[in-house]
């Protein structure tokens, strides 16, 4: 098995920092908006939108299936590409 080179760094960090943003980092901030806690906005009787919420969530998930994107082009990437770091040449050891 190959060790993680930096294009390996580069791919999971940013595919995870996507998912980590869409997921954690925008739930805190709905958090800390206050209520409502709901992905749609909310209405009275009359139909009028009282309360949105703070971050659309079409961009929370815009954010996570990038995330997953550049994972599973990363995954792809990784099966593709030849194990050419690997010895596998056979070595002669003499036994004690």
């Amino acid at each position: 098995m190959q060790e993680f080179d930096i294009t390996d760094k580069i791919a999971t960090a940013f595919g995870a920092g996507l998912m980590l943003l869409g997921i954690v980092g925008l739930g805190l901030v709905e958090i800390v908006a206050g209520q409502p806690y709901s992905p749609v906005p909310l209405t009275n009787e009359a139909g009028d939108v009282i309360a949105t919420p703070a971050i659309d969530p079409t961009l929370r998930t815009g954010l996570v299936l990038l995330g997953l994107a550049v994972l599973f082009a990363w995954g792809i990437y990784r099966a593709a590409t030849p194990d050419t770091g690997a010895d596998r040449t056979p070595k002669e050891v003499t036994a004690d």
